[in-house]
């Protein structure tokens, strides 16, 4: 039985292409269709006769054409680029989303217009600018990027995974 770990898959060229599960990423290498650069030292997959490193990042040995990966604008994916917080308090109450130039004066639903809000925020906000209202914006709206989405935006991505997700 494999422990629930996820496993970084890399491109030929060493780009994050996406994560998948032990499982699969023990198959590639056994298959010999990848390579294990990182395992799990504290891990390892037994059989009867032999055992075997745990995966912890892989790299194809094809080069697998992806196209472009964009991430879609979306509520869920504006809360996880913001990490689930009001960028004026960062709280993480009643959150909502809040265009930073109202609709009322020309706002567009884009990356670089909406933010995660809580209700208190928003309503103080009103149909204001942030500055017009008094409030300070912790880090500006920007599109994210595919990769940052594959590290789940969170501040325990694994150690080895960084070099390869451009957080090193």
């Amino acid at each position: 039985m494999f422990v629930k770990e996820s496993v970084l898959v890399l491109n030929q060229d060493y780009q994050a292409i996406g994560v998948c599960s032990a499982e699969r990423a023990f198959v590639l290498v056994f298959l010999n269709k990848a390579e294990m650069l990182s395992d799990h030292p504290e891990y390892q997959i037994k059989s009867i006769r032999k055992s075997f490193r745990f995966p912890s990042i892989i790299r194809l040995h094809r080069y697998i054409h992806i196209p472009y990966k964009k991430v879609n604008l979306s509520r869920q994916n504006i809360f996880r680029r913001d990490r689930n917080r009001c960028v004026y308090c960062g709280s993480r109450d009643a959150l909502t989303i809040d265009h930073v130039v109202p609709r009322s004066h020309g706002g567009r639903d884009t990356w670089d217009n909406l933010v995660t809000a809580c209700q208190k925020c928003n309503s103080r906000k009103g149909d204001m600018s942030p500055e017009e209202a008094g409030l300070e914006m912790r880090h500006q709206p920007f599109r994210p990027s595919f990769v940052m989405f594959l590290s789940n935006f969170s501040g325990d991505v694994r150690e080895d995974w960084k070099p390869y997700l451009y957080m090193a």
